[in-house]
């Protein structure tokens, strides 16, 4: 039988153990903290997404309806159904609908969303999703009072803006900035 020596002793010693031990810590700690913000940046992008979605939607069929509509007004002081231009911007906006309906949008400030009224503004409903808070919202209208005939080139327009942010955690929101501009058509009369 051979006597072992401490020469011939294979090991680790207890420095080196605990070395390798914090070395093992630090590494699984940076780890963490990057799949930590991969999963933050996929909530903020479903985030985004949901946005998105929800405010193309809605700014779809109010473009829609706009389009097509007559007697826009974005002033709600004064008869809602008298067209009026609005070059200073307002958070509402009428209209007449090609069905004879009077359309109203706004921002509801309590609640930070965009709402919409089928009669005239006596009741409303929300079209955008909770998750999206709606901080700024601006209609401006330009040529409600021009005729628009076949001799006129002028089309009554309304440009809108909209300022917000998506999302209920302030690590994971999305602030958002839009704005569209919708030209009325005049609806095509058979001869």
């Amino acid at each position: 039988m051979k006597k072992l020596t401490d020469k011939n002793r294979k090991g680790f010693t207890l420095i080196e153990v605990i070395i390798s031990i914090s070395i093992f810590i630090i590494i699984v700690t940076v780890s963490m903290g990057a799949i930590a913000s991969i999963f933050d940046a996929n909530r903020k992008s479903q985030s985004l997404k949901a946005i998105m979605t929800n405010l193309n939607f809605a700014l779809e069929i109010m473009a829609r309806e706009m389009r097509f509509g007559t007697n826009y007004h974005c002033k709600e002081d004064g008869n809602i159904y008298q067209p009026q231009n609005c070059t200073e911007g307002g958070n509402f906006v009428s209209f007449l609908s090609s069905e004879g309906q009077q359309i109203v949008y706004r921002l509801n400030s309590s609640t930070n969303q965009l709402e919409k009224s089928i009669n005239g503004g006596s009741s409303y409903v929300g079209i955008t999703a909770p998750e999206i808070t709606i901080q700024s919202l601006k209609f401006f209208v330009l040529g409600a009072t021009v005729e628009v005939s076949p001799s006129s080139p002028l089309q009554p327009k309304a440009i809108i803006l909209i300022r917000g942010f998506a999302g209920t955690k302030t690590t994971s929101q999305s602030l958002f900035t839009l704005e569209t501009t919708v030209s009325q058509r005049v609806l095509d009369t058979p001869q």
